[in-house]
């Protein structure tokens, strides 16, 4: 229609850290943010899962990633991490997210920005956030808090990647 203009609000996506290094969940992120992909964290024993890692990383970040196969200065990636909770469907036995119990917020840093901050390090800002406090961190040394378990990521920049589809070329 001639003349029409758009009212759709415009929706600016939410940084994970501020100009001290403070991280914390990006309050618009499921509205602003790429869904990559998700990963099922098996039950230890019985059929199902008893996490789900739902990840979402900030726009521009899964093009630019294709495109260089890295992860840009300032991406944001955010893990939602569900309890599931498994039951039959018609489609068979099932796992869905059911309680959320935090996330995981990476920030990429090539730059060092901030030395003197233990959350810091290795290319990235690094920090584990309880369902209830988005904004207070409970990560105090991303060495030990949160390294050690992408040690086998390291190769990728610390990120597990290949269980995002959207970033295949």
């Amino acid at each position: 229609m001639a003349g029409c203009t758009s009212t759709a609000p415009t929706t600016v996506a939410d940084t994970a850290a501020n100009p001290a290094g403070d991280l914390r969940v990006p309050h618009n992120y499921r509205d602003t943010y790429q869904y990559l992909g998700t990963w099922a964290v098996a039950a230890d024993t019985g059929p199902g899962s008893q996490q789900l890692h739902i990840v979402y990383a900030s726009p521009g970040a899964a093009t630019a990633h294709r495109a260089t196969g890295h992860f840009p200065d300032g991406t944001t990636l955010v893990k939602e991490v569900f309890g599931a909770k498994t039951g039959t469907m018609t489609t068979g036995t099932v796992s869905r997210a059911d309680t959320l119990m935090g996330w995981f917020v990476m920030v990429k840093d090539s730059k060092n920005s901030h030395p003197g901050n233990k959350l810091w390090g290795d290319g990235w800002g690094w920090a584990w956030f309880d369902a209830d406090k988005p904004n207070k961190t409970t990560s105090t040394d991303y060495k030990t808090d949160c390294l050690t378990c992408h040690v086998p990521a390291k190769g990728n920049d610390w990120t597990y990647v290949e269980g995002y589809p959207v970033l295949k070329k």
